[in-house]
């Protein structure tokens, strides 16, 4: 078992139920991290702690354990007027959002004739994700 503080190096896979790779640290250095600090999501956290240095396995972070459901009351539709005039709204383009309860990051997801779709959940929220893991290394 490691220990809270440890720092570990790990290569990884991330796919989504559909087999969609969405990150992986292929043809880059080992995401480095501190076990326990929070920097990860915690089932990919708990998933290394169990881990030897050498050893691969595959998980599964249910969508709880990872960036949540998706919250419908985050999808907003803007009218284009709500742009300033050097903003291009585009598909994907993330913008910084000022709501009541603080800054949202959001990213446009529709463009029509009644407006602009923006999306404030995390791109991944309501997804199960699949880590094919190899640790390699602990500190």
């Amino acid at each position: 078992m490691i220990e809270n503080g440890t720092t570990v190096k790990v290569h990884y896979k991330g796919t989504l139920d559909n087999g969609t790779i969405f990150d992986s640290s292929e043809d880059r250095d080992a995401l480095s991290f501190t076990i326990g600090a929070g920097q990860v999501i915690g089932g990919f956290d708990a998933a290394v702690r169990d881990m030897e240095v050498g050893a691969t396995k595959t998980v599964t972070i249910p969508y709880e354990e990872a960036y949540g459901e998706h919250n419908e009351n985050l999808v907003l539709t803007l009218g284009r007027d709500q742009f300033p005039e050097s903003v291009e709204p585009k598909v994907g383009l993330a913008l910084k959002l000022s709501t009541p309860h603080g800054p949202l990051v959001a990213r446009i997801t529709d463009l029509n004739d009644e407006g602009v779709t923006v999306d404030g959940n995390h791109p991944l929220a309501g997804q199960n994700l699949t880590f094919e893991l190899t640790l390699v290394e602990t500190a």
